[in-house]
């Protein structure tokens, strides 16, 4: 499948991007089919070549999630804005997320240990 994506380019810490056209297996920094456009981040600049993105996206092209809603906010395409990514959830949020389940099973577990046991005489009718 090809689709359209960006291509990290620029300074060790000062990202840039190409936006190109390449197929899905092909390595992020390797070889492309067009290069229509680019976009960097700091200056939130981002020029494509509006046609040539159409007739890509016409042809069977899959815009990645950032550069669909990229496309978007320039109006190139329409359509709703798609989740690229979710920041990862930190330990305590994980846990603090469990919430009432995680609480209701750990009391549980409290009851079940401080029940008092039977002993082997009890449980059997003695």
């Amino acid at each position: 499948m090809v689709r359209i994506r960006l291509q990290r380019r620029g300074k060790r810490n000062y990202a840039t991007y190409r936006v190109v056209i390449a197929d899905q297996r092909a390595p992020i920094k390797g070889k492309f089919i067009a290069d229509v456009g680019f976009y960097n981040p700091h200056t939130n600049e981002f020029k494509v070549d509006a046609e040539a993105v159409n007739k890509w996206i016409g042809n069977g092209a899959q815009p990645t999630p950032t550069v669909h809603n990229l496309l978007i906010d320039k109006k190139i395409i329409k359509g709703k804005k798609v989740t690229s990514w979710r920041p990862k959830k930190k330990e305590g949020e994980a846990a603090a997320s469990a919430g009432p389940e995680k609480k209701s099973e750990e009391a549980a577990e409290q009851v079940v240990a401080e029940s008092p046991k039977k002993t082997e005489t009890e449980q059997a009718g003695v």
